[in-house]
């Protein structure tokens, strides 16, 4: 499996069997799946949504947004869990209005899966983590 490493986007070879031994970046030997979502703007969302083979799921958010900031530690949470089934990431449409507009986000907090570089599916508005889980697991078995 390809993942795109979140520290230096660098793109790793990482077999299905060894996703759970915390593999190494090769170029800058941080964790490649750490449980941390990576912030990614306009310069580095492309490259680590289309390069990485596993699901990857975006935080459509903002500071200023209430409940994008009690959904915050869900996702965090999630991203901590579900570490070797879904590479979880935020963008601030504050920052990043171009993505935004790009995406066509209406409103936040929106959550984007993307397969394969595409997107496969969204949802509006706060999640509970037994929700997020749910719809993510959903996802999963398709």
């Amino acid at each position: 499996m390809l993942l795109v490493c979140p520290h230096c986007f660098a793109t790793n070879r990482v077999p299905d069997e060894r996703l759970g031994d915390n593999p190494k970046c090769g170029k800058c030997a941080a964790l490649v799946l750490d449980g941390v979502p990576v912030e990614l703007t306009a310069g580095t969302f492309a490259a680590f949504v289309a390069g990485n083979e596993m699901p990857v799921l975006v935080d459509f958010w903002a500071p200023w947004c209430g409940p994008c900031k009690m959904m915050g530690p869900v996702f965090a949470q999630a991203a901590a869990q579900m570490k070797t089934q879904f590479c979880f990431a935020k963008v601030n449409t504050e920052a990043e209005q171009a993505l935004a507009g790009q995406y066509a986000i209406r409103s936040i907090p929106t959550l984007a899966l993307f397969k394969g570089g595409r997107e496969v599916d969204r949802v509006s508005g706060a999640l509970d983590a037994a929700s997020l889980k749910s719809w993510l697991l959903h996802h999963q078995q398709r």
